[in-house]
């Protein structure tokens, strides 16, 4: 009975001396427990996302000398792992040396040649070249050399015959994206369906975003009970960044019998091996469909994050600096149960304009969660600067006349800023030993709703690809489910969500952020997450039609309550996507990196360019009707 092995691990991208240990490692343990094969994840040896390392020749011959000490590893025992190929013969259309993405078989120490390959691996057919992945920069698909060598992909493609015990097998080896490929002229999986195949085997490389996972399982079930043989899903975890975003790799490895149930999921951030008897799957009963929650995917997706980000930069101390707002206490909740409270200096930074209430609770939170805690008020040191600014004559070196500044109400608002970052928490990280965080939500990283070298900065921006309905809600499943009492306090939920700044801005007034964040996390995430964009001639057809809302998946009745008139609409509209498209990308640009967990996270994953905000002709005439009526 042929005994399939699914080897969950975790890839250090860029170090393949660390992930061939751990292969070499997960085969023991496999030969141990009486596997037959062993199946490890895409691009296991050197990582996925390196940047331009794949330039680097002496990297790539690193690489393949380490493929050969896992190809020597396999002494009574089938290993398929994922690394990269090179031909050193041939190159890529950037005139480099040719790179596959590739999938490699081997027993007692050979390769196994796929039927109709020209090489001993299969080579990656479809090539992902959206949100963050960008494998066609680097790889050279199975499609261009089918090209090359004057035939087609379906030609080329083929299953690999295993001869085991005495039996034969043939197993159809896929590589990620070639599970995907409803929007591909073809698909490698139906390719193979029509080569009577004993099992499917797709090793992946795929970063964690939120749903993912539920249509994976639909998908890739709905594969094996059409081709009426299991699929054996591996995938690593682990981080891996792209410079500007960071993601995690969740495994959630996952094997389907021939009827398309899922029969046995890894866990989710934990490295695992486990062992399936290929003729017995059919009969193993369907695991429960999870019922939990997007937030708690979330939360582990963030706190796995933040613990290896920090373990990648030994970083073990955390600053944050806290307001009393609902941002800055879910970081500290999220930071305490990663480094531990005693890691943990929480400062306050008051101005005159910050209230009793935002003071007592930002007391409150820190007396919760037993972490350092410092009160620094800023006030004397803003009205330094203010003061420096205004007295300090400006003097022309042309004319030799003199000028003085005046320091407006919003520049003392971005000096407040400033002061908190560039100065207090800046210094208190240093003095501490740590690293100082970036609290800002999606919504208002989408239209710069924050300080450049003040609110903005830190080193990394853990809640920056959520809304703040989400922000809200992490606040709620770490009371009740993680800390299992009220850690961030009721009365930091409850409050008007503000940043304190001027009398504006008073919350024992009601007074907060200009953003409306019922509505505007809505409007704001059909700029970016949506797989055809919005745009406000998009917005502008919603609102002449009345739906509004219901396109953008806010509560019902919002735009009358928020916009009584069309010209409050769309006064509205353009303020934030003149943001959103100018200023707010130069912010992005320059801000921390960005753990992402949604389907389109700011970075390398949402692309953009400096261009101004524009406005379509279809716009404009939409915009003018509504505002004759």
């Amino acid at each position: 009975m042929l005994k399939i092995a699914m080897a969950q691990m975790e890839v250090v991208p860029g170090h393949p001396d660390v992930n061939t240990a751990t292969i070499l490692r997960f085969i023991e343990e496999a030969r141990a427990k009486g596997a037959d094969v062993v199946i490890f994840p895409e691009m296991a040896v050197p990582g996925y996302f390196l940047g331009d390392t794949w330039e680097q020749s002496a990297f790539l011959r690193d690489c393949e000398s380490y493929g050969r000490d896992i190809i020597a590893a396999s002494k009574d025992i089938t290993v398929m792992f994922g690394n990269v190929a090179i031909d050193w013969q041939k190159k890529n259309n950037d005139g480099r040396v040719r790179k596959y993405n590739a999938f490699f078989i081997a027993r007692d120490g050979e390769l196994v040649q796929p039927d109709n390959m020209p090489y001993p691996y299969t080579i990656k057919t479809l090539m992902p070249n959206y949100r963050e992945f960008d494998d066609t920069r680097h790889f050279f698909s199975l499609q261009k050399l089918a090209r090359e060598l004057g035939t087609t992909p379906s030609k080329l493609l083929s299953p690999v015959t295993l001869k085991i015990r005495g039996q034969r097998y043939r197993a159809g080896c896929l590589l990620c994206e070639d599970g995907w490929s409803d929007d591909y002229e073809f698909a490698p999986f139906e390719l193979l369906e029509k080569e009577h195949l004993d099992f499917y085997v797709n090793i992946s490389a795929s970063p964690y975003t939120l749903g993912k996972n539920d249509k994976r399982n639909r998908v890739f079930g709905r594969q094996a009970r059409e081709a009426g043989v299991p699929l054996f899903y591996v995938n690593c975890i682990g981080l891996q960044n792209n410079g500007k975003t960071v993601y995690t790799f969740d495994g959630s490895s996952t094997a389907y019998n021939e009827k398309g149930d899922v029969v046995r999921t890894l866990p989710e951030y934990e490295e695992a091996l486990t062992v399936l008897p290929l003729a017995e799957m059919k009969d193993m009963a369907a695991e429960p469909e999870s019922e939990e929650k997007d937030i708690a995917h979330i939360y582990r997706a963030l706190h796995y994050g933040i613990r290896r980000f920090l373990e990648n930069i030994h970083m073990k101390k955390i600053v944050i600096g806290i307001s009393g707002g609902i941002d800055s206490a879910v970081a500290a909740a999220l930071y305490a149960k990663v480094v531990g409270p005693e890691n943990l200096l929480l400062v306050n930074m008051p101005s005159v304009f910050n209230s009793a209430t935002t003071k007592g609770l930002s007391q409150e939170l820190a007396n919760n969660l037993g972490c350092q805690y410092m009160i620094i008020p800023i006030q004397e040191s803003v009205d330094h600067t203010i003061k420096q600014l205004e007295e300090t004559p400006m003097v022309n070196l042309g004319t030799g006349s003199e000028t003085y500044l005046k320091v407006s109400s919003f520049v003392a608002e971005n000096i407040q800023a400033r002061d908190r970052s560039a100065r207090v928490l800046a210094g208190a990280a240093a003095a501490f030993g740590g690293g100082f965080t970036c609290n800002a939500n999606k919504a208002e990283t989408t239209v710069g709703y924050s300080t450049l070298y003040g609110d903005q900065s830190g080193f990394l921006a853990a809640l920056a690809d959520l809304w703040k309905y989400q922000v809200y809600a992490l606040a709620h499943y770490m009371n009740d489910v993680v800390y299992g009492r009220e850690v961030v306090p009721q009365g930091i939920i409850d409050i008007v969500p503000s940043a304190e700044l001027s009398s504006a801005q008073n919350v024992d007034e009601g007074k907060g952020d200009p953003i409306k964040y019922p509505y505007h996390d809505y409007l704001f995430r059909s700029f970016v997450e949506r797989w055809q964009k919005a745009t406000p001639e998009d917005v502008l057809e919603w609102y002449k039609a009345g739906t509004v809302e219901k396109n953008l998946g806010c509560e019902e009745g919002l735009v009358q309550k928020y916009f009584p008139t069309a010209a409050d609409f769309i006064s509205d509209l353009e303020r934030w996507w003149n943001l959103f498209t100018g200023m707010a990308i130069a912010k992005r640009i320059q801000a921390p990196p960005i753990l992402a967990v949604s389907r389109r996270a700011y970075g390398f994953d949402h692309r953009e360019a400096q261009n101004g905000a524009y406005y379509t002709r279809r716009y404009r005439e939409l915009k003018a009707e509504l505002l004759a009526e």
